[in-house]
């Protein structure tokens, strides 16, 4: 294929990435009071070196109440900003664009991670935390309350999310994502499955709608106008949810016009008692929202799910529906999935995406087993041991 879109450079104001693959953020429930570990050093790294455009560091709370488990990333203490200067630089360092994506729980704190069946912490453990929403609804049946926010909690999130944002940016982060997604405390304000409010935060769309956008002008304002700033949204809310397509849209005209540079469509995370159907989680099944958000607001889009194969990509890519591939779990299967996915799409170099060290030595391999096959093009098992210790550099345990 020539010059296949995936791999063609992207560029949004001052930043540019080499390709179009972006690692989503995935929750690793690994750090330590919030900080990044080895673990995170090690995973990050192998998307890196595997050759992704722009890696996101996983899903970041702004405040320590704000994690959804004690062992759930945060950014809320200036002491952090060396240690995910640390990963960000190493990041950049080989070759894939740092980025940050900022978030808050709400009334999904205060658990256990997916592992342990997302339960309530005990209170009696020492660990819980009173957790808090847009109004006090538990996040499911049986799970505590989480406290309705007063007005100046409300102002107290929105400046942990532009004190968080600028230790971001201090940390050498260059793309910023705000996280309004998947049932967490901006989506619990938009939904009004959950915000029963009265007050100027609840009731009309205009009203839901104020957190969040109150959340986008303090991060925009901390956040450099030459660095582009992502919003994540769910397009709709789960199953038996209220928040639809239509009001994302809304949404979107009015995050743009604060300062949002491109709008990452997903799904779910709220659900209740409505006719509104689960979204099918079929391949690329984001792609219909990040089409209409596009054509519809102007925005530059971004749809994970379920994008796993290389043409499927390109295809979404060719047919305008987004402008950047977010991938996640088929990137922890292959890390290096760019480099098979350039295989597939008949790039020149594949091996170009990887870093030098790494595409030396199998250059010299496929040369060697090329200068083998053009000898000898029998299969090597009929090959007899003496004809196989003849073969020179391809010999067992040569290095």
């Amino acid at each position: 294929m020539t010059n296949p879109l995936l791999f063609q450079t992207w560029a949004l104001k001052g930043v540019a990435a080499r390709n179009r693959i972006v690692v989503s953020p995935m929750c690793q429930y690994k750090s330590v009071d919030g900080s990044p570990t080895d673990w995170h050093l090690v995973n990050l790294g192998r998307y890196a070196i595997g050759g992704a455009g722009v890696v996101f560091y996983e899903e970041t709370a702004v405040e320590a109440r704000g994690r959804k488990t004690p062992h759930c990333a945060g950014l809320f203490d200036d002491a952090q900003v060396p240690l995910y200067r640390r990963i960000a630089g190493f990041l950049k360092s080989l070759g894939s664009v740092p980025a940050m994506q900022l978030g808050h729980s709400g009334s999904r704190g205060s658990e256990m991670g997916p592992m342990q069946g997302r339960a309530s912490l005990e209170q009696d453990g020492g660990e819980a935390w009173q957790a808090i929403s847009a109004s006090d609804i538990p996040v499911r049946a049986g799970a505590p309350a989480p406290r309705a926010m007063t007005r100046s909690e409300i102002r107290d999130v929105v400046d942990a999310f532009a004190s968080a944002t600028r230790r971001s940016r201090e940390a050498g982060f260059e793309i910023m994502e705000i996280h309004g997604a998947h049932g967490y405390l901006i989506h619990q304000f938009l939904s009004p499955v959950v915000n029963r409010r009265t007050d100027a935060y609840g009731g009309s769309l205009s009203n839901r709608m104020r957190f969040a956008l109150e959340v986008t002008e303090a991060v925009r304002a901390e956040w450099p106008d030459d660095k582009p700033l992502f919003y994540r949204a769910s397009c709709v809310d789960g199953k038996g949810g209220i928040w639809n397509l239509d009001d994302t849209v809304a949404l979107a005209r009015e995050v743009a016009r604060l300062g949002v540079d491109l709008f990452d469509c997903s799904s779910g995370g709220i659900t209740g008692t409505s006719d509104m159907p689960l979204v099918a989680r079929v391949p690329g099944y984001h792609l219909p929202f990040g089409r209409r958000i596009k054509e519809e607001t102007g925005l530059p889009t971004m749809a994970p799910g379920m994008i796993t194969e290389p043409l499927q990509a390109e295809r979404a890519l060719q047919d305008g529906a987004i402008d950047l591939v977010g991938m996640a779990r088929q990137l922890m299967m292959h890390a290096d999935w760019p480099v098979h996915a350039a295989e597939v799409l008949q790039m020149a170099d594949p091996l170009e995406w990887l870093p030098e060290d790494f595409a030396f030595r199998l250059r010299g391999r496929k040369d060697q087993r090329e200068m083998a096959f053009n000898r000898d093009p029998q299969p090597v098992s009929t090959w007899s041991a003496p004809e196989m210790a003849a073969s020179g550099p391809a010999r067992a345990g040569h290095r």
